[in-house]
């Protein structure tokens, strides 16, 4: 954040930025929300997020949504970009990865609410999605779905 001596400023916005080599390596920056007394929603879609198997080593996809009700800063989207892809090296489980994302950005910008759907493609010939929310929804935010259907294969 802007007034945070250890942050003066985004770290990456307007700059040349290298991806981190894991997610624990990733600075995620957080600017002032314009508009803190408003209680909306923001939401972030990764149709292309990719980690790997901690058993094989091979690449899992999901499609992540990232849904939350900002409070006096928001996520700016240039970190979390870096800090997803960040995850091309790290092996995870879908549950450990899609969870983990959810409570890291809850814990640090603190948001008045926030859910995380991972709608992962089969492993195993079996699709696992994985969903975390930080609490119930604020009353009067509206939600709509996340509009990922459940994985049906080709066709």
């Amino acid at each position: 954040m802007a007034d945070d001596p250890l942050h003066p400023g985004p770290l990456h916005l307007g700059k040349t930025s290298s991806l981190p080599a894991s997610p624990e390596e990733a600075v995620l920056d957080y600017v002032p929300n314009p508009r803190p007394n408003a209680l909306y929603l923001a939401r972030f879609a990764a149709p292309e997020f990719t980690s790997l198997c901690p058993v094989t080593g091979q690449p899992d996809f999901a499609h992540l949504v990232i849904d939350y009700a900002p409070a006096e800063t928001i996520v700016e989207s240039k970190s979390l970009k870096l800090f997803l892809g960040s995850f091309r090296n790290h092996a995870g489980f879908h549950e450990d990865v899609t969870v983990g994302i959810g409570q890291r950005l809850f814990d640090e910008m603190r948001p008045r609410w926030l859910r995380i759907g991972g709608y992962w493609y089969p492993r195993g010939g079996i699709p696992i999605d994985v969903f975390w929310q930080s609490g119930a929804v604020p009353e009067g935010l509206w939600v709509p779905d996340q509009g990922v259907s459940s994985y049906r294969g080709r066709g």
